[in-house]
């Protein structure tokens, strides 16, 4: 123990976190220089999602699971339909994996916006939220938003609505994008490229602000050897050699619960681990594009990077990259065109699942959302019904890092004021851009 830590008394007690989505209490306490309690308490009431899709079609889950998260309600939609393919037999065409590509870009440009703006920027200006500085920074306010607004444009567009999207489907789409829809897609993305660059040099000038903070630690994240992956891949972890098919998730995924969270932890080799942004761009960096990279670059961001405070840089990094394969995707359908003989016309509603047989089994969908690996593991039955479910929720699989940070933290700092110390645990906890209401789901419990 240092000899700073040895006669420090400090007790702080955060409730209600602020800038994050859920509910949570940050409590640390340290009696005569030692650490009694470290840690982020997840106080939300348990969500049982995965008892709501059992006895249900692989054709409705998609639907209640996209209702985890307002903000990654795409990206469980996607994993959704990706475990349902998985089990079923479905192998989805060519253009359809564009088109969820397309929708998961989407996702990660409007949830890494409202976290770098609306979240993170407050805290590098001094301000308590982001309604301050409609006075003094309202250029930066009114880019932020119409931005936003521009993003949730597109997601209306190719998914019927960004919020739980309606159009997205097993084995495709039931309504594909037609080519004014698809120019109109590009326009909007378009007009965003000066947004784009400005925010950038926002964020330049901000990142110096950012404290200086490093922990080593295990990074898990999908990689494919063909691009950033988002949609496809395999799991790999920044501790083992190869990597593991998402059917085999937990070997690298251990779930266990502890006292202070409704929510599950997990664990791979160390202690912890982490998932998101910064996860993704430690394993896969060679894998971003010209502009990713450019960008990377412009903001001085290297690899390996071992501040869980850069998980905003690494963001800003990934719109980048969304933003230029994204309209890769529609220049490329505006020119060969889209096949509309694949939309999903219709398929078997639940008073028809007698007539209806697929494969049996389990399966498994892996997908990368905004905040991290997002794994969906159902079991279904012959008639494509559910009859159990697993959800492993990016959130949940940051919060014992965020824990082991906090307790690395606060001893370095330790001769800061209170308020600071609070402060800088409280952006700590806001870096990771957690989903505490998407985590809240309880391990299996049996009443003795």
């Amino acid at each position: 123990m240092s000899e700073q830590l040895a006669k420090k008394e400090l007790d702080i007690n955060v409730e209600y976190l602020t800038r994050v989505e859920g509910h949570g209490n940050i409590v640390i306490n340290i009696k005569k220089g030692i650490i009694e309690k470290c840690e982020l308490q997840i106080i939300e009431a348990p969500r049982f999602f995965e008892a709501m899709v059992r006895g249900r079609s692989i054709f409705e889950v998609q639907h209640i699971t996209s209702r985890i998260c307002g903000i990654c309600s795409t990206g469980h939609c996607m994993a959704s339909i990706k475990a349902s393919e998985d089990a079923a037999g479905f192998k989805p065409s060519e253009q359809t994996n564009a088109f969820r590509k397309l929708l998961l870009h989407y996702e990660t440009f409007d949830s890494h916006l409202l976290h770098i703006y609306f979240l993170v920027a407050p805290d590098a200006l001094g301000a308590k939220s982001v309604l301050p500085l409609v006075a003094t920074h309202k250029d930066v306010v009114l880019r932020a938003l119409r931005m936003k607004k521009q993003y949730s444009d597109l997601c209306d567009i190719l998914a019927g609505r960004h919020t739980h999207p309606i159009t997205c489907c097993p084995r495709g789409f039931t309504k594909l994008p037609t080519q004014k829809e698809l120019k109109a897609m590009r326009d909007i993305l378009k007009s965003q490229e000066d947004d784009l660059m400005i925010t950038v040099d926002t964020i330049k000038s901000l990142a110096p602000k950012l404290p200086a903070f490093e922990r080593e630690t295990e990074y898990i994240a999908l990689t494919h050897p063909d691009e950033y992956a988002f949609l496809d891949g395999d799991i790999t972890s920044t501790d083992i050699e190869g990597a593991i098919k998402p059917i085999d998730y937990r070997q690298a995924i251990h779930e266990y619960h502890v006292a202070h969270s409704t929510s599950k932890h997990s664990k791979n080799k160390r202690g912890s681990y982490m998932v998101g942004a910064l996860a993704r761009i430690n394993i896969n960096f060679d894998k971003l594009n010209k502009l990713g990279k450019s960008v990377a670059n412009t903001l001085g961001f290297k690899t390996p990077c071992y501040n869980p405070y850069m998980n905003t840089v690494a963001q800003l990094i990934e719109i980048a990259h969304c933003y230029a394969d994204s309209l890769a995707i529609i220049e490329r359908f505006i020119k060969d065109g889209v096949d509309y003989d694949q939309v999903v016309s219709s398929w078997p509603r639940v008073d028809e699942k007698e007539s209806f047989s697929c494969n049996s089994g389990k399966g498994v969908g892996a997908v990368e959302v905004p905040r991290g690996l997002l794994v969906h593991d159902y079991d279904i039955d012959s008639k494509g019904i559910v009859n159990n479910a697993n959800c492993v929720i990016p959130t949940n699989q940051n919060l014992a890092n965020i824990d082991l940070d906090l307790k690395k933290l606060v001893p370095e700092f330790i001769n800061k004021p209170k308020d600071e110390i609070t402060l800088l645990a409280e952006m700590l906890v806001r870096a990771y851009d957690p989903c505490i209401s998407c985590s809240c789901h309880m391990l299996d419990v049996k009443f003795v």
